[in-house]
This record gives structure tokens, sequence and C-alpha cells, in this order.
């Protein structure tokens, strides 16, 4: 007999190989372990299977802000044409000035560091 884990038990019947002894040993050892979960390792795994569930919504979410800004970007480039040659650079500096200000309304109404990262895409220069 041999101690084991948490008790005594016999010995396995004398293997074929080594690996044989070895890989019963292992699968011995790991159905052990799975039987004696603690509690901690269940909330532990519930915590990560919530997360889980959660970070594939936000996937999923994420990809369909995606695809409507997509859809608007299209509908804007088909429906808006594009300013004459002799006014393009006032246009332009017009669109640059009202794009930084709704930036910052947009900034307004953000938090913590979605707030900061935002203020910086407002001060940068270009």
């Amino acid at each position: 007999m041999r101690a084991c884990g948490t008790g005594w038990r016999k010995r396995p019947a004398r293997a074929a190989s080594t690996s044989a002894f070895i890989r019963a040993a292992l699968e011995e050892r790991v159905s052990d372990r799975g039987a004696t979960l603690t509690d901690a390792e269940q909330r532990v795994a519930a915590s990560l299977d919530q997360i889980g569930g959660q970070l594939r919504r936000l996937g999923t979410a994420q990809q369909a802000q995606f695809a409507l800004t997509d859809a608007f970007a299209r509908l804007f480039l088909i429906c808006v044409p594009e300013p004459p040659k002799d006014v393009f650079e006032l246009a332009k500096a017009k669109a640059k000035g009202r794009y930084e200000k709704l930036l910052r309304g947009v900034a307004e109404n953000m938090t913590g560091e979605a707030r900061a990262t935002l203020g910086g895409l407002v001060d940068r220069d270009e």
C-alpha cells in the first residue's frame, strides 16, 4: 500500500510499462482533483463564465456599432457632394472647426479615461 493524496489506496496492478503506470497515476490524480472543487473555485468559474458572456455581448454591440457607422458613412458620401475646388480650403477649415466643437460636446458627456482620450483628440495638432 502507499499514501496518495488524501488517503491510503492500494497500488494499481503492475502496469505493462512505465508510461502506462505514469498515465494511470496522472488520471487518478486528475480525477481526485476534479471531484473536490472548492466553493471558491466554483465561484471563480461562475464569475469567469459571466464575464465571458458579457464580453461576447460587448463584441456583438461593437460589431453592430461599426456596421451602423459604416452605413452612415456610405450614405453621407453618396448624398453630400464635395465642395468646389475654389472654396475647398475654406470649407475644410470650417469643417475642422465644427468637428472640434462636436468632439468637445461629446467629451463633456463622457467621464473618466474616455473623456481624457477624447480631449486628446480635440487638442491634437494636424
